[in-house]
């Protein structure tokens, strides 16, 4: 086992463990990955000001998100095919989470339900929704949420149109997964995977019984989203879904000062500054460039919080000092899930821990709730 010391260690270990298909799919953008390059980019470019001679003994990461007690301003965010990279990853990363002391999402698109992480669960954690044309089901979703007892609801309002991941298209990425040629030389190669997804879930669980044939049926997720996602998604359905909720509701995939206002119109309890890892609008702006804008607008009226690009404890620490009450880890999620399984999770958190809080403790901050802009050098 190879010291592991960073997020990128745990990518470098993902990449060698999972598919080629699976690995690619979660760390990929759409078309020329501009803007999935940029979110990493522009978040390094931003610099920490360093001080000393303060007393930063005994220091805090505690903090609340919509109200919840957490470990560190930090959720695991919503991510599709999850237990791909592992199987049964999404049970795994909530059960990581809940140990850790933070949120854990569990998108609609999860190959594990909403009852699987239920089941090994002990406190709520959260569900992420996408509007999908047959609004009768949608209303199941939600009412399979509230009976798991989610305690948060997160709608998900920038995937109407699925943007093009050329990656995907390429590996003729499927689920379950076609087994090609290169796809059989590719799992011989990972059989430990291989031996793992026999025993695990291999199918959208949150979808079995809503299409003819079962969650089996489903060919790719781009013709899954193209055939039910729903274009037409308006703000009137943002408040009938609120009304259907009726519990805290995060809207994600905010990244113009209108929708800001908008969201917050709406009744959102906090709002996800996002564009989607990189996978949608490519040319997009980067998540970190859009935030201090929204958190200007907003941020006296609502919880404002940052997803895009954070592989470090120092990139929450930024984010936090640009005005975000609390932050979204996908990728960094799934390389750990990845990598380890629910140990990689584990670590993954830990490293993201340590370097939040010595960073911390290097600009003269001893609670992450005096984190402000004087933190960053201007």
């Amino acid at each position: 086992m190879p010291v592991i010391t960073c997020v990128e260690d745990l990518r470098l270990l993902a990449k060698k463990r999972v598919p080629k298909a699976f690995y690619d799919y979660a760390d990929s953008g759409s078309y020329t990955e501009s803007t999935y390059r940029a979110n990493t980019d522009d978040l390094a470019a931003i610099k920490l000001r360093q001080r000393v001679a303060i007393n930063v003994d005994q220091r805090s990461t505690h903090s609340t998100m919509v109200g919840q007690e957490v470990t560190m301003p930090v959720a695991i965010a919503p991510t599709g095919l999850t237990g791909m990279q592992w199987a049964n990853g999404e049970m795994l990363g909530a059960i990581a989470a809940e140990k850790f002391g933070v949120p854990f999402t569990l998108s609609t698109m999860s190959i594990c339900s909403i009852e699987d992480v239920a089941s090994v669960t002990s406190k709520p954690f959260w569900f992420q929704l996408y509007v999908m044309r047959d609004r009768g089901f949608v209303r199941e979703l939600i009412q399979r949420a509230k009976a798991a007892k989610c305690s948060a609801l997160m709608l998900t309002l920038d995937l109407q149109i699925l943007g093009q991941r050329h990656k995907d298209l390429k590996n003729g990425m499927s689920v379950p997964p076609k087994f090609t040629l290169a796809n059989l030389i590719d799992l011989a190669c990972k059989p430990s995977w291989a031996l793992r997804a026999l025993a695990g879930r291999k199918t959208f669980g949150n979808l079995a019984g809503h299409i003819k044939g079962g969650a089996s049926g489903i060919v790719t997720l781009s013709e899954w989203t193209a055939s039910q996602f729903d274009p037409t998604l308006s703000w009137d359905d943002v408040a009938w879904i609120k009304q259907e909720w009726g519990g805290k509701l995060i809207l994600k995939g905010i990244l113009d000062v209108e929708d800001a206002k908008l969201a917050v119109a709406a009744g959102a309890d906090a709002i996800v500054v996002s564009n989607h890892g990189g996978r949608q609008l490519d040319g997009a702006m980067s998540s970190i460039l859009a935030l201090p804008a929204i958190v200007d607008a907003v941020g006296h009226q609502t919880e404002v919080w940052f997803d895009g690009g954070i592989r470090t404890g120092q990139d929450i620490l930024k984010a936090t000092a640009l005005g975000a009450k609390g932050s979204l880890v996908g990728r960094a999620f799934l390389y750990g899930l990845g990598a380890m399984g629910e140990a990689g999770v584990t670590k993954m958190l830990d490293i993201l821990h340590k370097e939040l809080d010595v960073s911390m403790a290097l600009t003269g901050t001893k609670d992450i709730r005096e984190v402000g802009p004087s933190n960053l050098v201007r």
